[in-house]
């Protein structure tokens, strides 16, 4: 689920975990010159105040993917000329995602 909502949807690029931690789970994603790290947790809790915040350079485009994926995506004027929305992961994760 992480591979396709991150890398498929959001268009991340899936980069290799360094071997010692491959086998705890999990995948990284670099974001241009950042790196997203999604792991695994037993038990499990979403943040769902604290959040990563994206850039996308077509911010409606990738609203319109995410919905046609079935995620619910909700804009928020809070941030005057700022265009943005926030999103869940498949996970309940928060994310932001602002216009590049």
């Amino acid at each position: 689920m992480a591979r396709a909502f991150y890398g498929g949807l959001l268009g991340l690029v899936e980069i290799p975990k360094p071997a010692p931690l491959a086998e705890r789970g999990g995948c990284w994603f670099r974001a241009g010159a950042q790196e997203l790290h999604v792991g695994v947790e037993e038990p499990f809790a979403p943040a769902r105040k604290a959040h990563p915040g994206l850039l996308a350079e077509d911010v409606s485009g990738l609203a319109d993917r995410l919905r046609a994926a079935g995620h619910e995506v909700g804009f928020d004027a809070a941030i005057p000329g700022a265009r943005r929305f926030h999103v869940a992961d498949p996970f309940g994760n928060r994310l932001e995602i602002r216009q590049a």
